[in-house]
């Protein structure tokens, strides 16, 4: 690559574009850890989308109506770190980029959301950030239909390179843009044809450019060193209807020793080497400096959307009241007012009526008497729309055609569905929930994992819980999945005894701000359990004493979602014994873990045996089985040792041992 003829064909151009290589090499070399190579390259790109097309504002990074730029490939962090710190963003100080990658700084080896001002979303496990941004231009259609152009119309632009697109989750995300059309999408490839192993040649011969045109998709492909093609081509982008990818032809560590290598991709700390690669671009600025006159350029740039801004602030200032409040709302994610009374009629009626229902099914009920009053929520199935029960009468499928549709069909994608979901909570003004069964977090789970570490909250309904679901047999048969998303921080999992227990989880997870919440949703009918009407939120506490003892309380069973039937039954024959036996439904282990000390005391006193009744793996329950006064010759617990069969529910609850006969045993033989 000549590097002295891009310095002379653009220098303008030129001289911002190096600004973003000449900080990479210093905050990496002052890491000695990071990724040089892929900021390097991708600059000239960066450069021209933040100069001439991305619609922001620096001083006024929360402005909805802006412009959303996704560093997909999160590895190249100091790309947009560096774009931050020289547009003018009051957070990203010279000091941060200093500290990259140290302790407190807001620098991280990859972006984190919330650390920063202009961090979109969590990056860096390859893929999710193409993926989020599907759900991003989703949002944006949708917001766009509903509160019109006036108000909502801007970009999705992602920068992604060869490892997003090897990434499983990327087909699921080009197919989604590209059977929805979402023509706001704009994805930068970096096509360097290098990853960390080799040649791209070494484990793929993909045709990129053929396989985003095969699922319909507007492709380019420029030198992506060309500001004039770059302009050219992102212009072009923003015409079509179609989404667009314009693959980059770019040169990974451009202008260093390590250009064009695999070395290229990580960290160029080796002075000579940098010293070089500085004199070839001709910068003569010492470590973390940028000239004056580079620094005010891009400044400009940073301040270019600020007349766009002040436009938008008095359109909004000019729709009705009632808009503005349901916008200001919607944005910062509040709950209606409304909510509550709705969720605790329901719950009434519950009571009364005593229906014997799926938990799948009563998520359904409490869905029709929300979805009307929250017109956030956009809904969701990946292929099981009728199974999951997550489609309510008011919603009407969101598709080309219809950008004002609330639900998604989301087709066999559970990982796509779920980085989706997290780009439209991301996006703002949408909550959005989506299903499918529960064994399939395991297909979720990477983008269930970023939900909980981004503080975000997802709503990930999972029915067909248990070995309840029957004669679709092991493979369909979660045992381990209830422990693999309670042992991830930040997260709710609400396993429901009955419809109150439903209607109360909702409530919690339409109410968060900040935690993603898992429903674990049975197959199988249960019967009301919660016969006598609270308006408070019992399942808020986590676990709370469904029945007590009668006599002398001897036993305490603590069970969740389908097995508090079987509690309950269990405590029937040992009370007809004399034995006093306390049941505790415990919806939450989560919440119940964050109540105080004396509520944990008052539902789970010493003294009394305990056993727990889950059907699933006992993975997460010695913490209230044998913890908070409990102790281990005094406890039991009536569950999954291994992988379920195919047969009725009634027969496997039988032959695995999970009954009310199996858990009077257990509660003899401990006393």
């Amino acid at each position: 690559m000549d590097i002295a003829a891009l310095r002379t064909a653009n220098p303008d151009h030129w001289s911002k574009a190096t600004a973003i290589r000449a900080l990479t090499l210093d905050a990496v070399a002052a890491a000695n850890s990071g990724h040089s190579g892929m900021p390097m390259g991708m600059a000239d790109v960066a450069t021209v989308l933040y100069e001439k097309h991305l619609k922001f504002d620096a001083a006024a990074p929360d402005w909805p109506d802006r412009d959303r730029f996704i560093l997909s490939a999160g590895h190249g962090s100091m790309l947009l770190y560096a774009l931050l710190h020289l547009t003018g963003y009051q957070d990203m100080t010279i000091a941060q980029i200093r500290n990259f990658r140290q302790w407190g700084a807001i620098t991280a080896g990859h972006p984190e959301y919330g650390h920063a001002k202009g961090i979109e979303t969590t990056t860096g496990p390859l893929g999710q950030g193409i993926a989020n941004s599907v759900g991003f231009a989703m949002a944006e259609e949708i917001l766009r239909a509903r509160y019109g152009r006036k108000l909502v119309d801007h970009h999705t632009y992602v920068i992604a390179g060869d490892g997003c697109l090897m990434e499983g989750i990327s087909h699921e995300a080009i197919g989604l843009a590209g059977r929805y059309r979402l023509g706001k999408l704009i994805v930068m490839w970096d096509n360097n044809d290098i990853t960390i192993d080799g040649p791209v040649s070494l484990s793929d011969r993909t045709d990129q450019v053929r396989r985003f045109k095969a699922a319909g998709w507007h492709v380019q492909e420029i030198d992506g060193h060309d500001p004039a093609a770059i302009d050219a081509a992102l212009t072009a982008a923003k015409s079509s209807k179609k989404p667009s990818m314009i693959a980059c032809k770019t040169h990974i560590a451009l202008g260093h020793a390590a250009q064009d290598t695999s070395k290229g991709h990580g960290a160029l700390t080796d002075a000579d080497q940098m010293a070089a690669a500085k004199a070839a671009y001709g910068w003569t600025s010492g470590p973390f400096e940028v000239p004056a006159d580079v620094k005010s350029a891009w400044e400009a740039i940073g301040k270019r959307g600020a007349k766009d801004r002040a436009a938008w602030e008095i359109r909004l200032s000019d729709a009705s009241n009632q808009r503005q409040a349901e916008f200001s709302r919607i944005m910062a994610r509040e709950a209606p007012k409304k909510l509550s009374a709705r969720i605790k009629a329901l719950k009434k009626q519950i009571s009364e009526e005593g229906p014997k229902l799926a938990t799948r099914k009563s998520s359904e009920m409490v869905l029709e008497v929300v979805n009307p009053i929250m017109p956030e929520t956009v809904g969701g199935s990946a292929d099981l729309t009728g199974s999951n029960n997550t489609r309510s009468g008011d919603m009407t499928a969101f598709d080309i055609d219809n950008r004002k549709g609330r639900y998604v069909y989301w087709g066999v994608r559970e990982h796509g569905m779920a980085a989706a979901m997290n780009g439209m909570a991301l996006h703002g003004g949408i909550r959005p929930y989506g299903g499918t069964f529960m064994c399939f977090t395991d297909y979720a789970r990477p983008a269930m994992r970023l939900a909980a570490l981004m503080r975000i909250p997802s709503v990930f309904v999972m029915t067909h819980d248990s070995i309840g679901l029957g004669e679709d047999g092991p493979t369909h048969q979660p045992v381990e999945h209830l422990a693999i998303s309670r042992a991830t921080p930040n997260t709710y999992v609400f396993r429901p005894c009955d419809t109150v227990e439903t209607a109360e989880a909702w409530e919690i997870a339409l109410t968060s701000t900040e935690t993603p919440s898992v429903l674990s949703l049975t197959r199988q009918g249960l019967p009301t359990l919660r016969l006598e009407h609270k308006n408070t939120n019992l399942t808020a506490k986590g676990a709370y004493v469904l029945a007590e003892a009668e006599g002398k309380r001897q036993a305490i069973l603590i069970a969740t979602g389908s097995e508090v039937e079987i509690a309950m039954q269990a405590r029937d024959l040992l009370q007809a014994e004399g034995i006093g036996t306390r049941v505790v439904s415990m919806p939450c282990m989560e919440l119940f873990a964050e109540q105080d000390a004396a509520y944990r005391k008052r539902v789970l006193p010493g003294g009394a045996v305990r056993v727990g009744i889950e059907a699933a793996v006992r993975l997460g329950w010695d913490q209230w089985l044998l913890g908070e006064r409990g102790r281990d010759i005094k406890a039991d617990f009536v569950g999954m040792s291994g992988f379920g069969a195919s047969a009725p529910a009634e027969t496997l609850y039988e032959k695995f041992g999970i009954t009310a006969q199996a858990t009077v045993e257990k509660v003899k033989a401990l006393l």
